[in-house]
């Protein structure tokens, strides 16, 4: 019985690593050609994602490289008012660390035997048991796993839903070797995070293991083409961060300040997710995880949700070795659940940061009461 996993994402490595603790094969299709042909994004926050990784076996090796300084946080508002700062003891127990995807991911890939990941292999379409590829090879496969992320080509064989975009536009800058090159910057962003809200306008910086802070400054009740209208000229980063500034009116001098500071990576992210509570009929030989199977606001759900999928895929899989609809039905019914209500949260906390008062509400949320 063959397992194809299309997507060496985070959801797509979890479930082939718990598949092979319980001694069952798979194979994972993943379109780049190698691990490190593209930069994997900044830091994640784990927590429920913990338990996957704990059925992988691999938990103690995720709390040597996850940074338990990364729960850290400081929360502001536009003016400088500092509303709320945490610090985490040295000994205060990893609930919520942060750990760089990419390091996550190496664990994943290096957990598993070599020929597990099959790089180059963009998948193009599925049909009576073969998987079609862009170079024109097939393979043969008994389950199919859609792990391929937000805009999933393995999703369409069960739903035509498609990500909708949600009012929320990004641009990523960052700041590398801060410690060395910014030093007072460094100090007051601190170990984790450093959110600053404002009306409409949200500022988050956040410590990287390699030592850069990764800057979001999200636009919220923005168009889809945003972008082409906002005046940031993309192709000339000190124009673009000039522009950014000019775009943060009457925001403290010590925030531009970490703008002005960035290097020439300015990367705009269009913010885009699937319907909360997305289900599909029960398909023989198919299923999804992860973004593919439940894209949701980014505010610390999504990764957790996948490395959740597929640990828990592979074990209904392992439950039921010789009944893959079955398991595939079980994991489901478990998986619609959990993650619709992980949906929920995200879409209403992305509605409290899109909020004029997005601060305070925020202050209340961590401090009920």
């Amino acid at each position: 019985m063959t397992i194809a996993i299309v997507g060496a994402g985070l959801g797509g490595l979890a479930l082939a690593r718990v598949l092979h603790v319980n001694g069952i094969d798979s194979v994972v299709y993943e379109r780049e050609p190698s691990r490190d042909a593209r930069d994997q994004g900044g830091m994640l926050d784990i927590h429920s994602g913990q338990r996957a990784l704990c059925e992988a076996g691999l938990i103690d090796q995720f709390h040597a490289i996850a940074r338990g300084e990364g729960q850290d946080m400081r929360l502001l508002e536009p003016d400088g008012t500092l509303l709320l700062q945490e610090d985490t003891p040295d000994d205060a127990p990893l609930e919520r660390p942060e750990v760089d995807r990419a390091d996550l991911r190496n664990l994943l890939l290096d957990s598993l035997p070599e020929d597990v990941v099959r790089w180059g292999h963009t998948f193009k379409s599925a049909d009576n048991g073969l998987l079609h590829f862009a170079d024109g090879t097939s393979e043969t496969y008994d389950l199919l796993v859609g792990a391929d992320g937000a805009q999933s080509r393995v999703r369409a064989l069960l739903t035509d839903a498609r990500p909708v975009h949600i009012g929320q536009n990004v641009v990523e800058v960052g700041i590398p070797d801060i410690d060395r090159t910014h030093p007072d910057l460094a100090a007051m962003v601190g170990r984790g995070t450093y959110w600053v809200l404002g009306n409409g306008l949200s500022l988050a910086a956040q410590r990287n293991g390699d030592g850069r802070v990764r800057i979001g400054l999200s636009f919220y009740n923005t168009a889809e083409d945003w972008f082409t209208t906002s005046g940031i000229p993309f192709d000339d980063p000190a124009a673009a961060r000039a522009r950014l500034i000019d775009l943060l009116p009457g925001w403290d001098s010590r925030f531009t300040a970490l703008i002005a500071a960035c290097d020439d990576t300015v990367v705009p992210r269009s913010i885009s997710t699937l319907p909360v509570g997305l289900t599909w009929p029960s398909t023989p030989g198919v299923t999804l995880l992860g973004d593919a199977a439940h894209l949701m606001p980014p505010v610390g759900e999504g990764a957790n949700m996948a490395l959740l999928d597929g640990a828990l895929l592979g074990l209904a899989l392992a439950a039921h070795p010789d009944d893959f609809p079955s398991a595939v039905k079980e994991y489901e019914r478990e998986m619609f659940e959990r993650t619709s209500a992980a949906a929920r949260m995200c879409a209403d906390m992305k509605a409290l940061l899109a909020s004029p008062d997005a601060a305070q509400k925020m202050l209340a949320f961590f401090q009920p009461g």
